[in-house]
């Protein structure tokens, strides 16, 4: 087992997660591929976390794989939402919903969604969309109303995320500036079918190859298994994977990542959100422990767009839309150098170019 220096380690991670050097011709779907997952809460910024890794992408071209039902967003892992491949969803999902049920019973009780209620959500959202009709979250809400199911106080979130993760519905084409509702086995008619022990082989290789290097615990809290379905997927996947050790820690590594090349000097705007930085449980390595509550101010859960210079968090960045275009302004922790101030611009302007 080598070791690897805290340098190596932010190095490989850039290159793995595609952020430098991206890939030239990796299209919007390639890049969620790679990734495996990508958090998706917040739709717009989600969207640039696909532009970074695809150079000379355009906001067009992810929407137009969304409406293509390559990318679809659902929430098979930690209960938030993720852009995943069409093909990947069911897969995960057969893993990951039945503890994730599991674990909303309690908030389910509480907001008196109970299985009579859930089960006659399904019938409605059936109903309502079959025939390859689509539904904003409002359009959606609107009709359980009116059929008496409350949708307010979080009622109506919980109801489409207890019908995505039994394979139900999924967002899938662009409505405006988000996605619409849609059934699943409509919008996605074909998808992979893996047993339970190829799964856990496919999470751990495709995590390591688009997370690399992380630890055990990375992985088991970014899927949301157990430790020991972690474990045994590192296992069935070690031909694949190369352990590193850092600070008396072991590290996983696909072995197809570690000599890809790339310096990993950049400086980056990467976007709230982002899998950089949420793509790990422990982010004590790009991350200084001082400035963790300048990226999500006021522990409010939001976590703000962010300037990477050679792997570290240096700061965050802000956008307003105005009538001649978009101004960005950066918030760095310190004072950026020439060179970080010259890759902060040239990646503001990809970011400009990304939404034209």
């Amino acid at each position: 087992m080598a070791d690897m220096s805290a340098r190596d380690a932010l190095r490989m991670r850039l290159s793995s997660q595609r952020i430098e050097p991206a890939t030239a011709g990796l299209d919007a779907a390639g890049v969620v591929r790679h990734l495996l997952a990508l958090q998706a809460q917040d739709f717009g910024q989600a969207l640039w976390a696909i532009g970074v890794r695809s150079p000379g992408s355009t906001r067009a071209d992810v929407l137009g794989a969304l409406k293509r039902g390559e990318i679809v967003r659902s929430s098979p892992l930690r209960g938030t939402l993720f852009f995943v491949a069409a093909e990947d969803l069911r897969w995960m999902l057969r893993i990951t919903a039945p503890r994730m049920i599991a674990s909303a019973a309690t908030r389910h009780r509480q907001l008196g969604l109970d299985a009579a209620t859930l089960d006659r959500s399904r019938d409605i959202a059936t109903a309502a969309l079959t025939g390859g009709r689509a539904m904003t979250r409002d359009e959606f809400f609107a009709i359980l109303e009116t059929a008496g199911i409350p949708t307010t106080g979080q009622r109506g979130y919980h109801i489409i995320w207890h019908l995505a993760q039994n394979a139900i519905v999924c967002w899938g084409p662009p409505a405006g500036t988000q996605q619409a509702l849609v059934l699943l086995d409509e919008w996605v008619p074909r998808s992979r079918e893996l047993e339970r022990d190829e799964a856990l082989h496919e999470f751990a290789v495709r995590y390591f190859a688009g997370h690399g290097p992380a630890t055990l615990k990375d992985f088991a809290w970014w899927t949301k298994l157990t430790v020991a379905d972690a474990r045994i997927g590192v296992e069935l996947a070690r031909d694949a994977l190369t352990e590193l050790r850092f600070d008396g820690l072991p590290y996983w590594v696909a072995t197809a990542e570690i000599e890809r090349p790339g310096s990993g000097e950049g400086t980056h705007a990467l976007p709230g959100f982002d899998e950089y930085l949420l793509g790990y449980q422990d982010r004590s390595l790009p991350l200084a422990a001082e400035h963790a509550n300048l990226i999500v101010p006021g522990s409010n859960g939001i976590f703000l767009p962010t300037i990477v210079s050679r792997g570290k968090v240096v700061g965050t960045w802000r956008r307003a839309i105005k009538s001649n275009g978009v101004t960005v302004t950066p918030e760095p922790f310190g004072t950026l150098n020439k060179r970080e101030l010259a890759g902060f611009h040239r990646a503001v302007l990809a970011y400009r170019t990304f939404l034209a």
